[in-house]
């Protein structure tokens, strides 16, 4: 079957998706020329996928020098809290490779407001890419991974709130519909991307991904619609009767 959005990659289980995801990253990464852009994603699904990364053989191979990680969302809690997408982010992979220290944007979270965070990482973002205005022949994010709630949010854009309509911030508060408050990209960041990669895997996010998949769906993730390639990068649990020969 071929998917209403994007193209579909379906993997036996989580550790082939982890592999696959990050060989894909590394190919893309080493076959572009200049800076090269990455959004990360927080959650469990993407942490083997950066453990990958910064094991054998990919960590020898990956343009570390020349690559820049940012934060698609982040929960608003110190850098130190288990909670924290970068703190994660960290651990599986930014502790253990020569990333240079200035290429790596956490989002600010501590000795500030959230409303301060948002401002000072849109500034961030804009730095990075040299503008303030995002041209649509010049996309922001040469990769941007993106996760799959099973209400259909991604990122910290979530169902029903009004930070996915916001067409003017880069980085906005999201202060209601979690337990904690978060920050997130706003959608016209998110499409301002060469590729976006959604990471799903798991029975749980079967109906969900069914819904987008099959077309018609209004969900955050389902409005996301990047400047280059959107692929769907999944496990045969996720998959469920996409994963039909």
């Amino acid at each position: 079957m071929t998917p209403a959005l994007g193209t579909l990659h379906v993997f036996d289980d989580s550790a082939s998706l982890a592999a696959g995801g990050a060989a894909w990253l590394c190919d893309r990464a080493c076959a572009a020329s200049g800076p090269f852009t990455v959004a990360l994603s927080g959650g469990s699904t993407p942490k083997p996928l950066y453990e990958r990364l910064a094991a054998e053989p990919l960590a020898s191979r990956f343009p570390w020098d020349r690559t820049h990680w940012v934060l698609g969302d982040e929960r608003f809690v110190p850098g130190t809290d288990p909670a924290s997408n970068f703190r994660m982010i960290s651990v599986a992979m930014l502790s253990h490779v020569p990333a240079p220290a200035d290429h790596v944007h956490a989002v600010p979270t501590e000795g500030v407001t959230i409303e301060q965070s948002a401002s000072a990482y849109e500034a961030t973002l804009k730095a990075i890419y040299g503008g303030s205005e995002l041209k649509p022949d010049r996309p922001f994010l040469d990769v941007c991974f993106l996760g799959l709630g099973d209400d259909g949010h991604t990122a910290s854009l979530l169902p029903g709130e009004r930070e996915i309509e916001e067409r003017t911030r880069w980085v906005v508060p999201v202060e209601h519909g979690r337990a904690e408050k978060r920050l997130t990209m706003t959608l016209p960041v998110l499409d301002s991307s060469r590729a976006v990669a959604f990471l799903v895997a798991g029975a749980g996010k079967a109906a969900i991904l069914d819904a987008i998949l099959s077309g018609g769906s209004d969900l955050p993730a389902a409005r996301v619609r990047p400047a280059g390639e959107l692929h769907w990068f999944v496990d045969r649990a996720a998959a469920g009767r996409w994963a039909a020969p």
